[in-house]
């Protein structure tokens, strides 16, 4: 399962990427705004710049018509490059902006995502990722990784070469739910993220080995002692 960071803080992927192994960075226009920075290209090329060459970076087109989501689009990755993924609203404009893009060669991640149907539409319409917002279709009801699940399910079963890239996460339980069932990409926010690599009880386990292996061997000893 992919694993991606929802963030654009700079500070926070670097501290992330530098302790774990993950597949890129996921952003939005909220999530660019919360910087401070008010050039969010410039955040993005930094961002770009900071990650492997081989992870994806996803950022988010703010024009609502076709014709100018197609041209912000081949805007952005004209300037920022590398492995770039661009986000499209699934709407009535964004549908056809996504079928354009795709034919292109531009990889599309499909995004407010609130139901199966439109998340089916956007894989036929080419996108190469579908990303339902999993904690939000909870608040409204819905029951966000089943909703999920299902995408994933009708997607495969069509034949369409699409991921489910679950998004908006409360909790590290709704992720590995989304794992169980085969889901082949996450992007999760720096706090839960942490909740799924970090677990204290592993931390008091490696105590308990070092405090048994120093009443043997003395203070501070490690196998390069020895």
């Amino acid at each position: 399962m992919l694993i991606l960071i929802d963030d654009a803080d700079l500070g926070k992927i670097e501290e992330l990427y530098a302790k774990y192994p993950y597949d890129g960075v996921t952003t939005n226009p909220t999530i660019l705004g919360k910087t401070g920075n008010p050039d969010p290209m410039d955040q993005l090329k930094k961002i770009r710049a900071m990650i492997p060459e081989e992870a994806m970076l996803h950022a988010q087109v703010l024009s609502t018509e076709t014709d100018d989501m197609v041209k912000e689009a081949k805007h952005m990755v004209d300037t920022i490059g590398g492995n770039m993924y661009i986000k499209v609203p699934v709407t009535a404009n964004g549908l056809k902006a996504i079928s354009i893009l795709s034919k292109e060669g531009i990889n599309i991640t499909a995004t407010a995502i609130y139901g199966v149907m439109p998340a089916f539409m956007a894989a036929k319409a080419g996108a190469k990722f579908l990303a339902p917002y999993v904690n939000r279709l909870d608040n409204l009801g819905y029951n966000g990784v089943q909703i999920s699940k299902d995408i994933h399910t009708m997607v495969k079963a069509s034949g369409y070469d699409a991921e489910v890239l679950g998004a908006s996460f409360k909790n590290s339980q709704q992720v590995l739910e989304m794992g169980k069932f085969g889901i082949g990409s996450v992007t999760v926010n720096p706090d839960t993220l942490k909740t799924l690599a970090f677990n204290q009880v592993a931390e008091g386990a490696v105590k308990d080995f070092i405090r048994d292996f120093e009443n043997c061997c003395g203070e501070g000893k490690t196998m390069l002692d020895f």
